[in-house]
């Protein structure tokens, strides 16, 4: 793993490296860890945050669960990376590996099913992976509602950035298996539930703004590799102008860009 400072440099403002130093040298990183490529930490804050990267050719992705929002990465995931740079965590996966083929499936089956009943994201990405059923957008509507709503509790607007990277996670899987309208209803529930609490959103806008944006040509993208028949097609299209007219209009332009996005990749 070929990690060194002049590349963490590349990854964010000279303000935030220096910010990354500090927070490394107070001791913030409570675990760090890797498997394969991905390493994943918890970075103390004015909460516990939990940081990924993922190393790949040309650049290292990135995410951390903070409300940063401004240019360049987040002061934990330079922190975390400047701890890696230093003294690069020991590879887990190939314990884990050996473990594994020794363990019979009759083994396996209670640890797993102990592990998804008590991570829901966990079992939703089990689900992705392996269920040949999935939730309605309605089902994925609710519980971007719910993170609406839970961000709310003490305060009349959300004003930290909201992680919907566990739905974005889900799509992936539904994307990686070929079943494009699963993922495309996970990308449409993003969209849509993003869109309707706009009025609630009062801080990192830009933050909301991407997380749209990315919705919207996840599900461009899936559409038009499920390659439906123009009803459907008519169908998709119609969700897109359906949220464009609704109130308020605060991203009407993104969702008509999609349209023609669609039409004239059609």
């Amino acid at each position: 793993m070929n990690i060194d400072e002049t590349t963490i440099r590349t990854l964010c403002t000279d303000a935030v490296f220096e910010r990354g130093q500090k927070c490394l040298n107070e001791r913030r990183i409570q675990r760090l860890e890797r498997f394969d490529d991905v390493v994943t930490a918890v970075v103390q804050g004015s909460s516990q945050y939990d940081v990924t990267a993922e190393p790949g050719e040309k650049t290292i992705d990135a995410r951390c669960t903070c409300p940063y929002d401004d240019a360049g990465e987040c002061k934990h995931v330079v922190a975390m990376l400047l701890d890696v740079a230093a003294d690069p965590p020991r590879d887990e996966s190939g314990r884990v590996g050996s473990v594994l083929q020794n363990v019979s499936a009759d083994g396996l089956r209670p640890f797993l099913r102990d592990v998804l009943a008590e991570h829901p994201d966990l079992r939703d990405q089990f689900l992705a992976r392996f269920a040949d059923t999935t939730k309605s957008v309605k089902e994925y509507r609710a519980e971007i509602e719910h993170l609406f709503d839970r961000h709310t509790q003490d305060y009349p607007v959300v004003t930290d950035a909201i992680d919907f990277s566990h739905f974005f996670e889900l799509a992936e899987q539904y994307h990686e298996r070929e079943r494009y309208p699963e993922a495309a209803a996970v990308y449409r529930a993003l969209f849509e539930g993003i869109d309707d609490n706009e009025v609630r959103i009062d801080a990192t806008y830009d933050h909301y703004a991407k997380s749209l944006q990315s919705a919207l040509d996840g599900y461009v993208e899936c559409v038009l590799a499920a390659d439906p028949d123009q009803d459907e097609f008519e169908k998709y299209r119609g969700v897109l102008e359906d949220q464009a007219t609704s109130k308020p209009p605060s991203n009407t332009e993104q969702f008509y860009r999609a349209i023609d996005d669609l039409e004239e990749r059609r």
